[in-house]
């Protein structure tokens, strides 16, 4: 378990030292221009991981009715489940006991 533990240090590591480069190489400054001659300047690796950050958020945000839809979903079926197995479900053994019955001497 700590070999693992350690190569996925080793991996995260390696990619902020990768993002870390790229973000060096890359501090120019750019102009992003909008609508009604509206503009903003920044640096070149900000307008890379905003746009990247954004594009994951839009994704997550798309992701959550399925997987809402699919919780809810689940939880329903498990009801069901319990329900048919406590109508399945053997008898107890005191429901199967013989009553006693008084004899007659």
């Amino acid at each position: 378990m700590a070999v693992i533990r350690f190569f996925a240090f080793l991996f995260w590591a390696m990619v902020f030292v990768v993002l870390l480069l790229f973000a060096i190489k890359n501090a120019g400054l750019v102009t992003l221009y909008f609508y009604f001659d509206r503009s903003w300047e920044a640096p070149l690796v900000f307008v890379v991981l905003a746009s990247f950050a954004v594009g994951a958020v839009f994704g997550m945000v798309a992701c959550l009715p399925p997987l809402l839809r699919q919780r809810r979903e689940i939880l329903s079926l498990r009801k069901e489940v319990k329900l048919r197995a406590a109508e399945t479900a053997p008898p107890s053994p005191s429901a199967l006991a013989v009553p006693d019955v008084p004899r007659l001497t």
